[in-house]
């Protein structure tokens, strides 16, 4: 961790897939919601990891609407990606996409934002390598990413943190 050389967002990507199966879904046949989080914090995970080169917590997961639904059959691939980066936190961002394997069609079903803290050995919060933005893609998922996390501080201060 700790290291001073910055990294880009295309070092650190990740991505899962996930062929959704019967034990997946509810009674209506669409994927469970808590199936798709688990897939999304898990690839959020490794690209938080692979950035501060270190252990990474899950802080919080955005806001999440699930656009359309994901049936069994379906592959469900979930891509994350370092948007921006703190001091000590990481913005990730993932997008999860549906996949009919037999026609090839794919669909974008929802865009997760969760929030990762890098820590030591004894699970304090440590400083991360900074974020290379190489792209105007990069500069502007960080730009977006900076102006959630001030709007997500400025909602917190407002209704009073617990």
């Amino acid at each position: 961790m700790n290291d001073e050389r910055g990294r880009s967002p295309r070092e650190s990507e990740a991505s899962i897939s996930e062929l959704i199966m019967p034990q997946h879904v509810n009674n209506l046949g669409s994927v469970f919601g808590g199936v798709i989080l688990s897939m999304v914090d898990r690839v959020a995970a490794v690209a938080a990891m692979r950035h501060a080169g270190g252990p990474c917590v899950t802080v919080s997961i955005d806001r999440v609407d699930f656009k359309e639904p994901i049936y069994a059959g379906e592959l469900v691939t979930c891509r994350a990606r370092v948007n921006y980066v703190g001091r000590t936190s990481m913005e990730i961002g993932v997008r999860v996409e549906a996949e009919n394997l037999f026609t090839g069609a794919k669909r974008h079903t929802n865009t997760c934002y969760l929030t990762f803290v890098a820590i030591d050995a004894q699970h304090r919060p440590v400083p991360v390598r900074p974020l290379l933005l190489e792209t105007e893609e990069d500069r502007q998922r960080s730009r977006e990413g900076e102006r959630r996390r001030r709007l997500r501080l400025e909602l917190e201060k407002e209704l009073g943190a617990d």
